[in-house]
């Protein structure tokens, strides 16, 4: 780890010095030497960080959306150019500069932080060793080291000895419960982020490879940082557990106001805004009027979602217009009573189960009824009876009917021809 920092030691000098104008501040405070100004300064550097990175968050999500969307396209191209590889890449190249995605955006608020991170722990690191660093010069130091957050110095970490720990000022034992229990918190807020991201904002509807990579996240992300938590110092945890709780509040802000389509989030926040309109008669706020000036620009392209909320506004009499706006409509309440009741006339379908249970006792019904005294069956024949009295001498007359034979017609036969005589 401290290579890696090695390697971002160009950043330490910048990072160093916000963390030290942030500790004068609170310095002035809660005073030079106390966890306080120094855990409020690294709180303080990850939210200026990630205030720079919204635009890169915005990136995110719409790159994230985007990638959900296009993954049953991609999927075809897979299968399509199975065998050639060089053309399958060249295709997805292709459909991507079309829809104007790149992969690598869900990436970027991670990629754009890494450099503060490592050099925040290149910082920190220095304060355990007991060197000058960037603009922390000797005062400072001490300053820094005589830091604690509640009992556990800034530079201490969990896998630390007793003797590195005494010479912070502290004991293992404060060091350790401290450590762990920020590591726990900073796993759970993962955990909680990534399965926030998988119950609410995802697209139900659509189920791809893609939303089984994101399933594992949820498990993997919050194990590393278990695992590599043990190695961080207290106040590379205060940073990491402070930007997870910051994308934690940022990505439930997104969800609740910019929903995935098709989402449960969406189902939630259509929900909300139609109980708006209902309650004021109208669509208050710009947000609120983009979202229902998107669903009407799709049109029939609308999800199953977004046409309950476009009858939900017809049964109140109103129309949703291309602005954004509604107006009262006399027309979109009679067609949503009238679609209402063609709903209602429609027969209900039968299970399969109920289906096979009917024709079953029809079955039987017309067995019984076979059977019943005086019913012919369908094995058994009637013989022919003659109504006409028979003539004396007990033979039948000639023009009588007779039982024909096997493979012959009944009644009167006809005339042979001659050659077959």
């Amino acid at each position: 780890m401290d290579t890696i920092a090695s390697l971002f030691s160009f950043i330490t000098w910048p990072v160093s010095w916000v963390i030290v104008q942030f500790h004068k501040l609170y310095g002035a405070v809660f005073g030079p030497d106390t966890g306080w100004a120094w855990g409020l300064s690294i709180v303080s550097l990850v939210v200026l960080i990630r205030i720079c990175l919204v635009p890169l968050f915005v990136k995110q999500i719409k790159s994230t959306r985007n990638m959900q969307v296009l993954q049953p396209k991609m999927k075809a191209i897979q299968e399509r150019y199975k065998s050639d590889k060089q053309r399958q890449s060249e295709e997805m190249m292709k459909l991507y500069k079309e829809t104007g995605t790149n992969p690598l955006s869900s990436c970027l608020p991670i990629l754009a932080q890494s450099p503060f991170f490592f050099a925040l722990y290149h910082v920190l690191s220095a304060i355990a060793s007991n060197k000058t660093i960037g603009v922390i010069d000797q005062p400072l130091l001490d300053s820094a080291r005589q830091a604690h957050i509640f009992g556990a110095p800034l530079a201490a970490k969990f896998k630390d000895s007793a003797s590195e720990v005494a010479a912070l000022g502290a004991s293992v034992t404060d060091v350790r419960i401290i450590t762990a229990v920020m590591i726990v918190m900073m796993s759970a807020s993962q955990f909680f982020t990534q399965r926030q991201l998988m119950t609410k904002n995802v697209d139900l509807t659509v189920k791809t490879p893609y939303m089984q990579q994101q399933k594992m996240l949820m498990y993997i992300f919050p194990l590393i940082f278990a695992v590599m938590g043990v190695n961080f110092p207290v106040g590379v945890l205060v940073y990491w557990l402070t930007t997870n709780v910051w994308t934690m509040g940022q990505q439930m802000y997104v969800i609740n106001q910019n929903p995935t389509p098709g989402s449960k989030a969406q189902d939630q926040y259509l929900g909300r805004l139609l109980k708006s309109v209902t309650t004021h008669g109208e669509v208050r706020g710009r947000t609120k009027r983009n979202t229902v000036k998107r669903i009407v620009s799709k049109g029939p392209d609308r999800n199953d979602i977004e046409r309950k909320f476009i009858t939900g506004l017809a049964k109140l009499g109103l129309a949703a217009q291309e602005d954004g706006t509604v107006v009262k409509s006399e027309t979109a309440a009679a067609d949503a009573e009238a679609g209402a009741a063609q709903r209602r006339q429609q027969p209900k379908r039968q299970t399969k189960a109920k289906r096979h249970t009917a024709a079953g006792q029809q079955g039987g019904a017309k067995d019984t009824d076979s059977n019943e005294p005086g019913t012919a069956t369908s094995l058994q024949k009637k013989a022919p009876q003659d109504d006409k009295p028979k003539p004396a001498g007990g033979k039948p007359a000639s023009g009588s009917s007779r039982q024909a034979k096997s493979g012959q017609r009944k009644g009167p036969q006809r005339p042979k021809h001659p050659s077959k005589k």
